[in-house]
């Protein structure tokens, strides 16, 4: 066991100390908040304009717009990279993606996984008495050795890696095998052209899983794998909204989190449960009529803009957590982990993570971010962008845009990408330029020169496949041979 048993953390008691509602009881070393569940729902590709409350007006999206109203709402969250493996493992443990070895989308034909040695949210609380499923999609290796059984989860019930990976989806040519459908370690399962129960089917098992597990602690991980091409729907959302089918399959993943809402109200569990939903990354923008939308924000999926890194996120716990709170200052996927470990008890892992708590962001709109820079990688390893509060600076890389004049498609058939070079860094200011248009690096050159110093940091620590550095605490991925 990589945990030790629960312990009072003395930097939360002393946040508590400071009215944040809190209190330790030193008795019997727990807090009032009592092992809180912990419900965390990561949505596939979901983009920053596809709700309600961050703008949309084709969506329809009543309980999502609901939670925002009930908890803290983050305009400026990051995750680690614009796409999905990398992404998941970074949530899952607290650190950098490309520290880890995870890099990309894995498939049916990777030979690597997250590694057995990290440790993921699941195993830091089992010591405490967690009960702990993941339903849906987990796309962190599908091998026996990296499934979630083998990494701290009770219960699992979903698809190994994306929806896209199989014969029938237009751009698979036919290379990969039919999508396997695991419970546990075992596949019950093929999936041959018909996905359109999962998403009904991952919000029945978890809300299963909470009225099973009412009267002990336990940390949901809800991981629905639309509205990733190809998209699909059930009959009782088929048509029902006025966006298509993107819009229907939206209508559906708001009614999943109502679902879950609703089980958590049934049992009793709201005041005693932290309910987290976040986006892996931005939309693929390239499948237009099937793709969701970033808003205002600056391209998609599969790049260091902010259309592609940052995420719609909520977090709500009733009584814990101030209704209506927006939070503008950055946080990023990193932080979720040291925060439900503070909120818990948790110790955190033996490895070293990179992220920090963001407690305090949870309940005062005026906190900062923990970490004075967060770091934005794509490629293998290449450090691409740093944001450092209000600013955000890139270094010069090639990324993918749209070719412009195509028309939209709506038949689950993208359009053509081309690549663009940024041959000089640049620099935004992201609260006064939200969709990253204004170069404003030539007016800054102090801002400029401590993001470059901080960048230089992460290159000695984490590498740079830019400059083709080699970083000193890079950790390899799990392999089988």
């Amino acid at each position: 066991m990589r945990v030790s048993v629960f312990k009072i953390n003395l930097a939360f008691v002393f946040t508590c100390f400071l009215g944040l509602g809190c209190l330790a009881k030193a008795d019997n070393q727990t807090t009032e908040f009592d092992r809180p569940n912990v419900i965390l729902i990561f949505i596939d590709d979901l983009g920053y304009g596809d709700l309600g409350t961050y703008g949309s007006k084709l969506n329809v999206t009543p309980n999502l717009d609901q939670m925002a109203r009930d908890g803290v709402k983050f305009t400026n969250f990051y995750v680690t990279q614009a796409v999905c493996s990398a992404s998941r493992a970074a949530l899952l443990t607290g650190t950098y993606s490309n520290r880890l070895g995870i890099h990309g989308a894995l498939d049916h034909s990777a030979k690597h996984g997250l590694n057995p040695t990290e440790t993921t949210i699941a195993e830091m609380l089992k010591p405490l008495g967690y009960q702990t499923a993941v339903f849906g999609k987990w796309h962190l290796g599908h091998h026996i050795e990296f499934l979630p059984t083998n990494q701290g989860f009770d219960e699992y019930y979903g698809i190994p890696y994306s929806n896209d990976m199989w014969p029938n989806h237009p751009q698979s040519k036919n290379y990969y095998p039919p999508l396997p459908l695991y419970q546990n370690d075992k596949v019950v399962d093929t999936i041959f052209s018909d996905q359109s129960m999962l998403t009904t089917k991952f919000t029945e098992k978890a809300v299963d899983f909470i009225e099973r597990n009412s009267q002990k602690p336990f940390f949901l991980y809800l991981a629905h794998p639309m509205p990733h091409v190809p998209l699909f729907v059930s009959d009782k959302f088929k048509g029902k909204s006025s966006n298509g089918l993107y819009g229907d399959v939206i209508m559906e993943i708001d009614w999943s989190v109502g679902e879950v809402m609703k089980a958590l109200k049934e049992n009793g569990l709201e005041e005693n449960t932290l309910v987290i939903f976040i986006s892996d990354n931005g939309p693929w923008l390239s499948y237009s009529g099937h793709s969701g939308s970033a808003g205002p924000l600056k391209e998609g999926k599969g790049t260091s803009w902010d259309g592609g890194v940052k995420v719609p996120a909520m977090i709500k716990w009733k009584g814990q957590i101030p209704t209506g709170l927006v939070q503008e200052n950055p946080a990023m996927s990193i932080d979720i982990l040291p925060t439900i470990a503070q909120i818990t008890g948790a110790e955190l892992p033996e490895l070293p993570i990179d992220g920090k708590s963001i407690w305090r962001m949870l309940t005062n709109s005026k906190a900062k971010s923990p970490e004075e820079a967060y770091f934005i990688y794509y490629n293998k390893n290449e450090l691409q962008a740093v944001v450092m509060g209000d600013w955000k600076l890139y270094f010069p890389h090639k990324y993918r845009s749209i070719v412009p004049g195509q028309a939209p498609r709506n038949d689950g058939i993208p359009i053509d990408y081309y690549m663009i070079e940024m041959k000089e860094m640049e620099l935004y200011h992201i609260p006064t330029d939200i969709s990253e248009s204004k170069n404003v690096i030539a007016e800054n050159p102090e801002i400029v020169a401590k993001m470059q110093a901080l960048a230089e940091k992460a290159r000695e620590d984490m590498g740079d496949a830019l400059q083709n550095r080699e970083g000193k605490n890079n950790r390899e991925p799990g392999r089988v041979n």
